[in-house]
């Protein structure tokens, strides 16, 4: 069965949605900056692409064509959220909006929701300690509804009349391709018609960001490179990733209800794989990377010949750069040097669960608009047959592209998008 994206929301360090991430994409605007280390009483600083500037209340405004209903329910249930929660039930309304679901006539227990990410509101936790330790009884009287994932889900599905099947997944930084994944398969077996998959945003607390820089995953050690160019993705100067704050959404749906409905189909999902390396640390392996990209071309019914981008995991870590490369060399043989090849996580930082949504979105505004964007900091690639994206945006024919995901823990996963009928009309 042929699964259609009919709709697309994002929220990062580079765009507040759709339309002005593409234009963040075309011009290779970095959303990396120093920002303040809170935990070291705002002295130190440390890098990261952080959403600045974020206003819930905006960002449903922004939602005209929605009902005033949705709006309504909207404001009313996450107003008091934490703040991950607000950005993923904007992004849930955009693309809501994009796919005109809020007059799909789809029956509201035909539509599904698959929420990617875990671990997702932990610095709203953290931050709550220290008066928690002081009064136990200053926790928010619903705590214990917000501190859990599935808040997301409830929500969500909540203020958009959701009542088909629904559930939140993980597979660390791979949680965005898990959940395209999943939604997929709930389109396929025909349990929904349509599903949202939501990569949600991830909100590191202190804890958890000196855990990634004590194993060595994170850039900024270096004090004479200038901090923007610090995310490195393909580069021999490469040190580690620089976390990034964002959510993204797709709506994915059977191409009968698109085409029923008279949805514009902005991309087909036309293969994926999900493979485990029975690995629990956080070194990559080539194998079962190639693994997953051969089986996703596979199942799309081309051959490696026919990809002509690649949106790649590449986190500007040397081992998973390298990893990488060398397993897209396995699959595409002869036509290695073929496709286009960048990386996101350059301009956004490394979005963590949503990253894999956040990167599929990317991919099909580039499929739609007719570019690859830069590799900002790419100035001394670590292979010289591949065909990197240079510092400037490209123009580019994209009728198949890969985009890769793959987490600690041993989680490999790629997918093949195929571009839709239409193209740039401005969504």
């Amino acid at each position: 069965m042929t699964v259609a994206v009919t709709g697309m929301g994002v929220v990062c360090s580079i765009g507040a949605d759709v339309p002005s991430f593409t234009r963040a994409l075309w011009k290779g605007r970095c959303g990396i900056q120093p920002v303040p280390d809170t935990d070291a009483g705002g002295a130190a600083r440390r890098l990261a692409a952080v959403v600045r500037g974020f206003s819930f209340d905006g960002g449903v405004a922004r939602r005209r064509l929605l009902p005033e209903s949705i709006r309504r329910d909207a404001l009313r249930a996450a107003r008091r959220s934490p703040r991950s929660l607000q950005i993923d039930l904007v992004t849930a309304l955009e693309a809501f909006e994009d796919a005109r679901l809020y007059r799909s006539g789809i029956p509201a227990d035909r539509v599904g929701l698959v929420v990617a990410g875990h671990n997702l509101t932990s610095d709203y936790a953290y931050d709550l300690q220290d008066k928690y330790q002081e009064n136990p009884a200053y926790l928010p009287a619903r705590f214990a509804l917000h501190f859990m994932d599935t808040d997301h889900v409830g929500t969500l599905s909540q203020v958009l009349g959701i009542k088909g099947e629904g559930y939140t997944v993980g597979g660390a930084s791979a949680s965005g391709n898990v959940g395209i994944v999943n939604a997929c398969r709930l389109v396929e077996s025909d349990a929904v018609d349509a599903c949202l998959v939501v990569g949600a945003m991830t909100d590191l607390s202190p804890m958890q960001r000196q855990g990634f820089a004590a194993i060595g995953a994170v850039a900024g050690a270096e004090t004479d490179t200038p901090q923007q160019e610090q995310s490195r993705p393909f580069d021999e100067d490469h040190e580690g990733f620089v976390p990034g704050q964002g959510s993204a959404c797709m709506v994915v749906e059977s191409a009968e209800s698109a085409r029923r409905r008279g949805a514009t189909v902005l991309a087909e999902i036309a293969g994926y794989d999900l493979k485990l390396d029975g690995n629990s640390l956080a070194d990559p392996r080539e194998e079962g990377e190639a693994k997953v990209m051969r089986n996703a071309i596979r199942q799309a019914g081309i051959e490696p010949k026919d990809i002509s981008y690649v949106n790649a995991h590449a986190t500007a870590t040397p081992a998973g750069d390298e990893a990488e490369l060398h397993a897209l060399r396995r699959v595409l043989g002869a036509s290695f040097s073929v496709p286009w090849v960048n990386s996101t996580k350059g301009l956004t930082g490394h979005c963590l669960c949503a990253a894999g949504v956040v990167e599929a979105v990317a991919t099909i505004v580039q499929m739609r608009h007719g570019f690859v964007h830069p590799n900002v900091n790419l100035k001394r690639p670590i292979d010289d047959d591949c065909r990197f994206v240079g510092v400037r945006a490209e123009p580019a024919e994209i009728g198949y592209a890969l985009s890769n995901s793959f987490g600690f823990g041993g989680f490999n996963t790629s997918i093949v998008l195929r571009r839709g009928d239409e193209r740039g009309n401005g969504r």
